[in-house]
C-alpha cells in the first residue's frame, strides 16, 4: 500500500471581451498564497481571497512574486472568496467599460483592495481593452 500523497494546485483563467472569450491561460500559484491556504487550514485569520488585479507588467510570473509588475486597476471579485465546487475554487470579475484599459498582459488574485497577499499570478499575450469593452475574467484554482 502506498501512504505517499501529493497535493497540487492548478488554475486557468479565461478572459472575454465583450462576452467572447479570447484567451486561456494557466497561472502559477505563488509561494505566499500557498501560505495563505496553509494558515487557512488551522484558522480563519488570513483574510479570504476578494480582489482581482491586473496590469501591464511582462516579467514571467515567479512563485516569490507578492504583487504584479505593473498593476493597473484591482477590483473587488463577484463573489468575496470565491465560488466552491468540490476541489475547485472559481474567482471571478468583470471590469466595465472605462474600467481597466489598455494593453492587459497579468493578472493576480489578492485578499486585499490594496497590499494583501498574492494567491495567483500570470502573465499572458496582450488583451488590448478598450475604453468600450467589458473585460470578464473567470479564474478557476483546482487543489488535486
Amino acid at each position: 500500500m502506498n501512504t505517499n500523497d501529493t497535493v497540487s494546485l492548478t488554475g486557468k483563467l479565461a478572459i472575454s471581451l465583450n462576452g467572447t472569450v479570447v484567451q486561456e491561460v494557466n497561472n502559477m500559484v505563488v509561494t505566499a498564497g500557498k501560505g495563505w491556504i496553509a494558515s487557512r487550514m488551522n484558522s480563519a485569520s488570513a483574510g479570504v481571497m476578494t480582489h482581482m488585479a491586473v496590469g501591464t507588467g511582462t516579467t514571467a510570473a515567479a512563485l516569490t512574486n507578492t504583487a504584479l509588475g505593473t498593476e493597473l486597476v484591482r477590483q473587488a471579485l463577484t463573489t468575496s472568496g470565491g465560488t466552491v465546487a468540490g476541489a475547485v475554487v472559481t474567482f471571478a470579475t468583470t471590469y466595465a467599460a472605462g474600467t481597466g484599459t489598455g494593453a492587459i498582459t497579468e493578472a493576480a488574485i489578492l485578499n486585499a483592495s490594496s497590499a494583501g497577499t498574492m494567491l495567483a499570478r500570470t502573465v499572458f499575450s496582450v488583451v488590448n481593452k478598450g475604453t468600450l469593452d467589458t473585460m470578464t475574467i473567470s479564474w478557476a484554482v483546482t487543489i488535486s
